[in-house]
């Protein structure tokens, strides 16, 4: 079994966009809806005072999904983790929803055992 984690930089974003906390909270609602993830609460939200950055995180049943804006540089980070296999949402969504002119995305493949090991445990460790 594994999961799959996406690490997503979005770059050149009107710094009015990264500081607006209603944009942020509505793409956060979109890709959750459309992966059709789960989320446990409501998302909590900080809004930093001096660069007027935001940080998001809705725990999720299938993991997380945590967003980072920095509006001093231009840039939103956001990382979504789901514990089962599923379909990426369309990161490039990034570029029409907060004007980034560059998205990049790394995909991860989470396993959740060793599978170098007929045990499913890494050398070293033990049940117990």
């Amino acid at each position: 079994m594994h999961g799959n984690e996406w690490i997503v930089e979005a770059y050149g974003c009107p710094e009015e966009n990264l500081s607006n906390l209603v944009l942020m909270q509505s793409i956060v609602r979109e890709i959750i809806a459309q992966m059709q993830l789960t989320p446990v609460a409501d998302p909590i939200w900080h809004r930093f005072p001096v660069t007027g950055g935001i940080t998001g995180m809705a725990l999720l049943t299938e993991s997380h999904l945590a967003c980072h804006t920095f509006p001093e540089f231009g840039s939103l980070c956001l990382n979504v983790f789901c514990c089962r296999p599923r379909a990426a949402w369309d990161f490039d969504r990034l570029k029409q929803l907060i004007g980034a002119t560059k998205v990049c995305v790394r995909e991860v493949t989470r396993a959740y055992q060793n599978v170098d090991s007929p045990t499913g445990l890494a050398a070293g460790s033990h049940k117990g």
